[in-house]
């Protein structure tokens, strides 16, 4: 007997389906966010009810300058990816190729992903002082702590058939390179550079905390200084809705970069 897609174990529905039922778990959660605050079976001074969070925008637009502290995260978040890449693709090719270069760093490299970025934020201070400076190479460096063995464990994973055919046709090193290596390993990049999304944002309302001059990461801050829960959600909700618009970008810059990934219906295969 035939399961029920929607019980079937790891089974798919079709996308006008999900999405209904997506919007049907909105409000569910937003029901049931409603009814805990309006039984006040959680004090509202420490949840307070959506419809607070939501009257809250205005306030903050109007007395704490909303978007131009969602204005300034945005830049340091946007140029601290691109200090990233700039940094960890580069450098992932030339370790994931490269013998020698590889046994030189591989383990510190594996080592970073341990260090506890958040606790060195003294260290970044003391070298870029607390200025924007600061801010987008913290952020940098914790996304290429995530990053590089990524583009290194990507080069790995490239199929030695399509190395072989390269050979096979006298391509050169940087021929392999050019025509192999680089399209596979950046079809899938650009998909765990969209996980790196969260991190991004995590690590970016942290270093804005440091020094308080701007960002919302630093609103946040203030607003839970002053017992503004409701805006502390505010900005929390506003945050995952800029995360999903950045995914969302992310997803269409793939699409347009790499349409191979994608089926005549433009599902993934």
């Amino acid at each position: 007997m035939k399961s029920f897609p929607f019980f079937a174990l790891r089974g798919t529905l079709n996308k006008p389906t999900a999405r209904t039922i997506g919007i049907v778990g909105f409000f569910i959660l937003l029901g049931f966010w409603s009814l805990i605050t309006h039984l006040e079976l959680i004090p509202k001074t420490l949840l307070p009810s959506p419809w607070a969070v939501l009257g809250s925008f205005k306030e903050l637009h109007f007395e704490d300058e909303l978007v131009r502290a969602t204005a300034y995260s945005i830049r340091l978040n946007v140029l601290g990816y691109l200090e990233a890449i700039a940094f960890a693709i580069p450098a992932g090719f030339m370790i994931g190729l490269i013998p020698g270069v590889r046994a030189l760093f591989i383990r510190y490299i594996e080592a970073l992903r341990f260090v506890p970025l958040a606790a060195a934020t003294g260290l970044f201070i003391a070298w870029f002082g607390i200025g924007d400076t600061m801010k987008i190479n913290f952020l940098a460096v914790s996304i290429i702590v995530y990053l590089l063995p990524v583009v290194i464990q990507r080069i790995d994973e490239v199929d030695d058939v399509y190395l072989q055919t390269a050979h096979t046709l006298g391509a050169s090193s940087w021929q392999k390179i050019k025509s192999v290596f680089a399209p596979a390993v950046f079809s899938r990049i650009i998909d765990d550079t969209r996980v790196l999304v969260a991190i991004s944002w995590t690590y970016i309302t942290i270093a804005e905390t440091l020094n308080m001059t701007g960002g919302i990461g630093a609103l946040a801050y203030q607003c839970a200084r002053k017992s503004r829960i409701d805006k502390v959600f505010a900005v929390l909700v506003l945050i995952v809705v800029i995360g999903f618009v950045q995914d969302r970008l992310f997803k269409i810059l793939d699409k347009v970069l790499f349409p191979h990934k994608y089926n005549e219906e433009g599902g993934k295969k």
